[in-house]
């Protein structure tokens, strides 16, 4: 039997299970800080994003118990005759789940909810160093059509 995974809007109690998942990967621990209590940034983000109709931070979990994690942003365009686009960031699961299809269902929840947003296209960044996600992403039918370029200030 299949366990039942809810996906649902954060709450401010899913923080600090929310940091925990950003900063467990190599990456993730060289620009995150998790420590108690949380640095108050974390706090000042969620409530930005929380507030702003045009993201969802959204949670997978078992029962209580968070397993995953991704925000998504709607953007409206002028190209596309005034397309949306939904951009899928910070996508995490627990290591608890690794492995077991829960990205998966992560990232066809974030496309169908793109879907009844409107939206004609879903986007994503993933780092280069990380050739595991590069290849997840693939499989789930997302192409490097673009060359991405970023500007750290």
């Amino acid at each position: 039997m299949e366990t039942k995974i809810d996906f649902r809007m954060a709450t401010i109690h899913d923080l600090d299970s929310i940091v925990k998942m950003l900063a467990d990967d190599p990456l993730g621990s060289q620009r995150e800080v998790y420590e108690q209590p949380l640095p108050n940034s974390y706090l000042e983000a969620f409530n930005a994003i929380t507030s702003d109709p045009n993201n969802e931070l959204v949670v997978a979990c078992i029962g209580n118990e968070v397993i995953g994690i991704q925000q998504i942003t709607f953007t409206p365009y002028l190209t596309y005759q005034g397309g949306w686009r939904a951009t899928i960031e910070g996508v995490r699961t627990s290591p608890s789940v690794r492995g077991k299809g829960i990205g998966t269902k992560l990232i066809q929840w974030a496309i169908d909810r793109s879907k009844e947003r409107g939206c004609h296209l879903v986007q994503l960044t993933t780092d280069k160093k990380r050739g595991d996600a590069l290849r997840f992403y693939e499989r789930l039918g997302f192409v490097a059509s673009h060359e991405g370029m970023k500007l750290k200030i």
